[in-house]
């Protein structure tokens, strides 16, 4: 039984003690190699036990807001630029929606221009804006990346008003992009509108009476200030700022020089319109009364120079004894050497300055200041001494004297407007801010008195001697009583009409300015006032390179009146 139960044992038992053994149990590196494994893998299922909660629990709100927000798309909706209208209502600036997308998904609203060209130098024009723009944006509501800012003119100046509050679209996509629907519409907020004191009739009708030419026209009503045009030229078309047109450089590179503003940035001797200023200053100071007499020669010396009359100078003729009504109306050099004698270029550049010249104006615009010279000007400013022939230069308008046309307009509306002077206004209804300038009520009904004579029968304004104009009305109402058949050969009888027409008695001063150019041609400059009694408007041209004021100039101005009393108020 021993035996057997011996051999009934396991070969397992059999084996030698010393011959039993656990991997590893003698291999350290076996064992360290799989300690690592088990506990790497236990780290990582908590580390993903950890990242779940995370996903799940603590972040669950938070990315599926995310996974919302990638859903839903936010396509931006510009609002629209404020509408700009004239003082009639007229639309001069607008916008209009317009699609920029194949998928139509993002609209934006472009400018439009209805009278691009007249009103550019008023208007002006909007571009992208750029990181200065949007670094310096003083407005309430900040411009926006890839938004358009006004760069020029009323666009600038009143860009804050105009440029509203963008929108936006909310739209749902699925996992490759594709809409789904739209969730939500946040409209946009308009710009503000605003009207203008501009008179667009007048203002057509002043740039086609100056189109090929390099010029002004300025018309304001002197009671209030309210500029009822403005027109410089050449122009240029500010949709090609709106729209990036290539062809902006060339209004760059253009010699003409079609950016250039004219009215408030071009500075010109002013010529003869520069002498009723210094005529009121004479009187105010006692330099000059209203019966002092010179004597008319041709001409007077300074040293070896010779400073003639221009009467003289063109037709060899003297006019003999002149007084300052004679002075004004004749525009006598002669006179008013011998008055900027007396007076001195300290006196003239105070009364300048009391009139406005010599500062910028102040509407908004990039102005131009000009030059008042004086003998301390001239020693600082180009190292030299004051001359009498200076003096004689300046009396008169020209030598380094230098204006602006706005400052000369408004240098000259109060003789237009009672001794008044009212800061030009360019919107319409805005309460006027005038002052009244330390002129005698003698000293005024002298200075308009010379200017209305000036327009009359022997002054310097022929093309306005015997001004009429068509009684618009009183027309319209007779022909509307003639058959049809009749109508044509009625008209071109009625329009002979001394019955339909109405004379309008005008102010002016004419003037000529040497324009140091090459051509050697002169500015022509005017400034008109009608009705004289009481001016409803006040008129100020200058035309680069043109001639006499009184050849080109007026002319100009008289186109403007008739618009101005031929139509139906």
């Amino acid at each position: 039984m021993k035996r057997l139960f011996h051999s009934k044992i396991s070969p397992v038992l059999k084996m030698k003690t010393s011959d039993i053994h656990f991997i590893g149990s003698k291999d350290p590196a076996r064992r360290t190699l799989f300690l690592i494994l088990v506990s790497g893998a236990g780290i990582f299922f908590i580390i993903l036990l950890i990242k779940l909660f995370t996903l799940t629990v603590v972040k669950g709100d938070y990315y599926r807001r995310l996974s919302e927000a990638n859903r839903i798309r936010e396509i931006p909706i510009e609002p629209k630029y404020g509408t700009i209208r004239d003082r009639k209502g007229f639309v001069i600036a607008e916008n209009k929606d317009v699609v920029i997308s194949a998928t139509q998904e993002y609209i934006r609203s472009e400018r439009s221009y209805y009278f691009a060209e007249e009103t550019a130098h008023l208007i002006g024009y909007r571009q992208l804006a750029d990181k200065k723009d949007i670094e310096t944006d003083y407005c309430p509501r900040k411009l926006l990346a890839n938004e358009r800012v006004g760069k020029k003119g009323v666009e600038k100046l009143f860009d804050c008003d105009l440029r509203g509050t963008p929108g936006k679209k909310l739209i749902e996509v699925n996992a490759s992009g594709k809409k789904e629907g739209i969730i939500a519409v946040i409209p946009p907020i308009d710009g503000k509108s605003i009207q203008l004191a501009l008179d667009v009739e007048l203002q057509r009708t002043a740039f086609q009476a100056l189109k090929g030419k390099r010029g002004v026209v300025i018309a304001m009503n002197p009671t209030t200030g309210e500029i009822l045009t403005f027109v410089s030229s050449p122009s240029y078309d500010p949709t090609f700022f709106e729209k990036g047109d290539m062809r902006v450089s060339e209004l760059f590179n253009n010699k003409e020089k079609p950016l250039l503003n004219r009215i408030t940035e071009g500075v010109y001797p002013p010529g003869s319109i520069f002498k009723p200023i210094i005529a009121a200053g004479a009187l105010e100071d006692g330099s000059f009364t209203d019966k002092t007499i010179v004597q008319d020669d041709g001409f007077v010396m300074a040293g070896t120079l010779r400073f003639g009359n221009w009467y003289y100078l063109q037709y060899g003729k003297t006019e003999g004894p002149v007084d300052m009504l004679k002075a004004i109306q004749r525009s006598n050099d002669t006179y008013f050497y011998k008055l900027g004698e007396k007076m001195g270029p300290e006196r003239m550049q105070t009364w300048a300055e009391k009139f406005g010249l010599g500062t910028a104006i102040n509407i908004g615009f990039d102005e131009a200041e000009g030059t008042l010279p004086s003998p301390f000007w001239k020693s600082e400013v180009l190292h030299e001494r004051w001359y009498l022939g200076d003096t004689y230069n300046y009396s008169i308008g020209q030598g380094y004297l230098s204006t602006t046309p706005l400052q000369m307009a408004y240098a000259l509306a109060p003789f237009a407007n009672n001794g008044y002077q009212c800061e030009p206004q360019l919107l319409k209804g805005i309460p006027p801010e005038c002052k009244k300038l330390p002129l005698k009520q003698s000293t005024l009904d002298l200075i308009k008195e010379g200017m209305k004579r000036a327009c009359s029968t022997g002054g310097t304004g022929w093309p306005l001697f015997d001004f009429k104009v068509k009684n618009t009305e009183l027309f319209t109402k007779d022909l509307e009583k003639v058959s049809n058949e009749k109508k044509a050969s009625a008209e071109a009888s009625m329009n002979k009409d001394i019955k339909y027409f109405k004379p309008i008695q005008t102010s002016c001063k004419t003037g000529t300015a040497e324009s140091h150019a090459k051509s050697g041609i002169p500015h022509a400059w005017a400034e008109v006032f009608a009705p004289a009694e009481k001016p409803e408007i006040a008129i100020t041209v200058l035309v680069e390179e043109a001639g006499q004021g009184s050849d080109v100039a007026i002319p100009i101005a008289r186109d403007i009146l008739k618009t101005y009393f031929e139509r139906v108020q």
